[in-house]
């Protein structure tokens, strides 16, 4: 399903609290799933992060052609490994037949801006699959992190105002990317 740029949104969950289920889902299903944490958990916690109404976790919520597609947050913590680092790009999920279409760095890119807005200038994340991917967008590695068999490369970003361009301007409606 190809869809025009002009059909795409991101939104946020404070904003759409209604896509939160979806949300904690889809990130269940990619990243918790497989280590046996219960889906209800997941939610829970999901659903705590919003409550909170703290600065972060912010997750947005890409919308293709009415469509929710895709999330990625900005957390302030994601690797228990490295707890002195802070902000992370974290849970970036698009759905397997919205691939390809771009929607990734479509989130990638608004997290980014929500990290500048919030005056961070430096973002991280972890991935084991797609190191390749962030680096050709600018991200770089800064160490390799083993658990058990598994190596994660652990990369930065460093951030500019110009370096992410906010999705939309949602400032009129005091939308500003919440918490999860």
């Amino acid at each position: 399903m190809d869809v025009a740029p002009m059909d795409v949104a991101i939104v946020s969950t404070l904003a759409r609290p209604d896509l939160v289920p979806l949300t904690a889902r889809w990130r269940w299903q990619e990243f918790y799933r497989a280590r046996g944490v219960p889906f209800a958990e997941v939610l829970a916690q999901t659903e705590r992060a919003l409550a909170a109404a703290a600065p972060l976790p912010r997750t947005l919520v890409l919308i293709a052609g009415g469509v929710p597609v895709g999330t990625a947050s900005l957390a302030a913590e994601d690797m228990t490994e490295r707890p002195d680092l802070t902000p992370w790009l974290a849970g970036v999920v698009v759905a397997p037949h919205a691939r390809g279409q771009g929607h990734a760095t479509r989130l990638v890119g608004a997290v980014e801006a929500e990290a500048v807005a919030l005056g961070f200038r430096t973002l991280w994340l972890y991935t084991d699959a797609a190191e390749s991917l962030y680096a050709r967008a600018g991200w770089q590695l800064a160490e390799r992190i083993g658990r058990g068999a598994r190596a994660f490369a652990l990369m930065r970003r460093s951030l500019q105002v110009t370096t992410a361009i906010h999705p939309s301007d949602d400032s009129a409606s005091g939308d500003r990317g919440l918490p999860y």
